[in-house]
């Protein structure tokens, strides 16, 4: 169940990144955000993100555009609460103003008429993997789809996912919804029922990434995978985003965040991704204090 707040239609939404909507699609945990940003919204490709800056204190967080509306000027975000940013922005209300908005970031996903292609999400990797099903849908393939998640609660877009694909499956770990079991047994089941893809897409936990790869190379298919590294400038300068790609150092925010699947350093990148964890609990607790929830 999602709850919503609209923004009051007396009010002129024109100027600035404007907050038009927030909705809750899993309340305290995963947001739904629309808001102004009329040049992004126009360029904007799947695949590609903003960095993205709440205050002059705030720290810039990527987030992946899970849709835009060129004609209306906007973007919509979704994310999960996982740290001090992410809980900020899910306390903003509409009418309110995104300081800094940089964007569209990244390399495009590279949209063909593949033929048969499997699109395979978890978690929260759902909502960056919408446009990308939408886009390739609309160029001609026959898509078939994968969401996944711990329990029934917990899975996202499910009916979006639906509109958009030729088929859709549906995983939880603990067998409350559809399969039970993990995404990429799901994606190993269809490719022996039904023969190989031409193309695999997956976004969503590093392990769930590898684990998708790991089956896509026991049948040669090709495979794209969307990395979500620590980053910091969204330009290359800074180097945080850094991952090895068939031994070669490469930068998500410049040449990503996709990357052939088969080529990607994922050990390498989880040890990464949990660098600064320590530092991301601490300013939680933080956050919590000063709200008074500590």
């Amino acid at each position: 169940m999602s709850t919503n707040k609209s923004a009051s239609g007396g009010e002129k939404a024109n100027s600035g990144n404007k907050i038009l909507s927030v909705e809750a699609l899993l309340p305290g945990l995963v947001y739904r955000m629309k808001f102004l940003a009329p040049h992004i919204a126009r360029k904007r490709n799947p695949g590609q993100f903003i960095l993205l800056r709440i205050d002059e204190v705030g720290e810039r967080i990527p987030l992946t555009i899970a849709d835009a509306n060129a004609e209306e000027g906007s973007l919509t975000i979704i994310w999960q609460v996982v740290g001090f940013t992410t809980t900020q922005l899910s306390e903003m209300e509409p009418g309110q103003f995104i300081l800094d908005v940089a964007g569209p970031l990244g390399e495009a996903t590279e949209i063909k008429n593949f033929g048969r292609v499997a699109c395979v999400g978890g978690g929260i990797g759902v909502a960056p993997l919408f446009p990308i099903v939408e886009a390739l849908k609309a160029a001609g393939n026959e898509v078939s789809t994968i969401i996944g998640s711990r329990n029934k609660d917990l899975l996202i877009l499910e009916n979006e996912m639906r509109a958009n694909s030729d088929r859709v499956g549906v995983c939880t770990d603990d067998g409350s919804a559809g399969f039970k079991g993990f995404v990429s047994q799901l994606l190993d089941n269809w490719m022996i029922e039904d023969g190989v893809f031409d193309h695999v897409f997956a976004v969503g936990p590093v392990p769930m990434m590898k684990a998708t790869v790991a089956i896509a190379k026991k049948y040669e298919a090709p495979i794209t995978v969307s990395l979500n590294p620590i980053m910091v400038d969204g330009t290359g300068m800074c180097g945080g985003c850094r991952v090895t790609v068939r031994g070669e150092t490469k930068f998500c925010c410049v040449d990503g965040p996709e990357f052939d699947g088969h080529g990607v350093d994922f050990d390498e990148l989880t040890r990464r991704i949990g660098a600064y964890k320590e530092y991301e609990k601490k300013a939680m607790e933080e956050h919590a204090c000063k709200i008074g929830r500590g």
